[in-house]
């Protein structure tokens, strides 16, 4: 991300939103710029180390350290599990109603292979020149994700021009905004209604990705766009309160 690109962001990130925590970013890399988590001994969701780079810390992970599948999945870095279906369906998840439904549903789903060995996690303060970021991640709640939707709407042309597919937590903050990333309309991706990731998050915390080549547009129109209206600024208030 160019370095003017993102001091303009974070410059009015601060005059607009304050204290609101900032977004993090992914990229691929082949050598490992964070810091590789040793595999959990058990099951882990993506979501929970994520905790950790939004509070500053750089991660990176391989396919030998991620503690859940489906995060291998829409890393890029395996193919479909076997039998993910019936784990969606009549298995533990219980999330589709039958086996042949999730079959169809998991067809819908963007796959991609990692184009290098890792995917590295860091705060978008944090990111250098030289590192291309696919998306911009927020972790918001209701006022916070008021800005952040009617701020992509502002230029979009387009009704939809943020979508929210059914998938896993991490789907929603990698895959589809990856995919969106290389699209010529992207779309921001709401997300985090994934149950099963839930308690790695605040209660009243879902996602919001912005694919870079939608961002970059974005950061320009801060200054122009509703967020220097009054009515934005009794928002920003109680955001401030948070």
């Amino acid at each position: 991300m160019k370095t003017e690109l993102k001091e303009l962001f974070l410059v009015n990130w601060e005059k607009y939103f304050g204290r609101a925590p900032l977004p993090i970013v992914f990229f691929f890399e082949e050598e490992a710029s964070g810091e590789v988590p040793e595999k959990p001994q058990g099951h882990q969701c993506i979501i929970c180390p994520l905790n950790k780079v939004r509070k500053g810390k750089v991660l990176s992970f391989s396919a030998d350290v991620l503690g859940c599948g489906g995060a291998g999945m829409y890393c890029g870095f395996q193919a479909v599990r076997p039998g993910l279906a019936e784990f969606l369906s009549t298995g533990c998840e219980r999330y589709i109603d039958t086996p042949e439904h999730a079959e169809h549903m998991i067809a819908q789903v963007p796959h991609f292979k990692a184009p290098k060995k890792y995917i590295t996690f860091k705060r978008i303060d944090q990111l250098l020149e030289n590192e291309e970021a696919e998306a911009v991640v927020f972790f918001a709640h209701g006022d916070l994700l008021s800005g952040l939707f009617t701020w992509v709407n502002y230029n979009a042309n387009d009704v939809n021009a943020v979508i929210s597919p059914f998938g896993s937590g991490c789907s929603l903050i990698i895959t589809y905004p990856l995919r969106e990333n290389q699209s010529d309309n992207p779309r921001a991706v709401l997300g985090m209604f994934d149950v099963s990731a839930r308690l790695c998050v605040k209660p009243s915390e879902l996602s919001f990705a912005i694919p870079l080549k939608r961002f970059e547009g974005l950061v320009q129109v801060m200054d122009e766009c509703f967020f220097i209206t009054d009515d934005w600024k009794k928002v920003q208030k109680r955001i401030q309160k948070d």
